[in-house]
């Protein structure tokens, strides 16, 4: 298998790698979204997705902060979509990264975010409750996938995996 790279003007990217526990790659910098999860109980880092040919969805995945420095890794569940409850089909595709047990800022950080596993499809719900409840359930998979999968000797994937908060950034 090879890497496949998609660049857009302002140098986000998104790659496909050979690895068979990595779907994909995307790097950029967190922008500022409407905070919607943040009003919701699930802050995410906003990262506009270009056009690599992924299905929308659910992910459990990883963030690297300050991947150039070699900055740590944080256990997240990741949407990819145009969030069909409050958007439809209209709505701009995003990456957003809920990193579990993490309080900090990140905005204007350069993050790399790594889906391992697609939870679940994109779908729209009947309102913001419906919505709470389902992304409470993707929390929990993706600490079931991070506890399965993920070594336990680094301190931030150990956290979201226990339930320990690291320590913010």
């Amino acid at each position: 298998m090879t890497t496949t790279t998609a660049r857009d003007a302002t140098t986000r990217t998104a790659t496909v790698p050979p690895q068979r526990d990595v779907v994909l790659h995307v790097e950029g910098v967190v922008e500022h979204g409407d905070q919607r999860g943040r009003l919701l109980g699930f802050p995410t880092a906003n990262i506009g997705v270009p056009e690599h040919g992924l299905r929308d969805g659910v992910w459990a995945g990883t963030v690297q902060l300050d991947p150039e420095h070699d900055g740590p890794v944080h256990v997240a569940a990741v949407s990819v979509g145009h969030r069909p409850t409050y958007y439809g089909k209209d709505g701009d595709r995003l990456l957003e990264a809920h990193l579990l047990d993490f309080a900090g800022d990140l905005y204007d950080r350069r993050v790399l975010v790594r889906l391992h596993v697609r939870l679940r499809p994109q779908r729209r719900f009947s309102g913001s409750g419906e919505l709470v409840e389902q992304m409470q359930r993707d929390v929990a998979d993706t600490r079931a996938w991070a506890a399965a999968s993920l070594p336990r000797n680094e301190p931030e994937t150990r956290a979201a995996t226990t339930g320990n908060t690291p320590s913010a950034q």
